[in-house]
């Protein structure tokens, strides 16, 4: 009796573990700090995420700390190279959960490093951000549909932390 009831102990654990695993996210952002060259340091929050066709993207935040220069921070998305495109100069559009639109201005206006390449200013697109809550990004891709990233209110967190509290 002892015995079954241990086993039976051991698959609810088994089957825990495996619906946390199945229902967490699939990718966490991080904070990571680099030095781009002495006496500058760039930190970052970077993410995959999937659009909704199973696409995956690579989307980077950072910040750049040079003393004497204003603070800017960048979005970086980076789609596979030679399925998308992304529309230069077209700004980011960003929608909050509770349906608030801002726009963020092309930093790779006048050229990019690469097609699959956009980057976008949020130097003063993050700070309107009040409240932590997911996102979605429309991306000015060419094709005719539209990519909507879905960014998670944790990567959001971790945005927030690189605007507040890295200096």
């Amino acid at each position: 009796m002892f015995t079954n009831l241990l086993r039976r102990c051991f698959t609810i654990i088994i089957l825990i573990f495996i619906a946390i695993g199945f229902t967490s996210q699939e990718s966490i952002a991080m904070l990571r700090q680099h030095h781009d060259a002495p006496g500058v340091l760039r930190y970052h929050s970077q993410v995959s995420i999937k659009d909704k066709q199973e696409y995956t993207w690579q989307v980077l935040l950072f910040k750049k700390i040079n003393p004497g220069v204003k603070q800017e921070l960048n979005l970086r998305i980076v789609g596979f190279p030679g399925v998308f495109e992304f529309f230069h100069p077209h700004s980011l559009e960003i929608i909050t959960a509770s349906g608030k639109f801002l726009n963020a201005s092309d930093v790779y206006a006048n050229s990019s490093p690469a097609p699959n390449v956009g980057e976008y200013s949020l130097t003063d697109v993050l700070p309107k951000l009040t409240e932590v809550e997911s996102l979605k990004l429309n991306l000015p891709v060419s094709g005719k549909e539209q990519k909507v990233l879905e960014i998670p209110e944790e990567v959001v967190t971790e945005w927030q932390l690189l605007v507040t509290e890295v200096d």
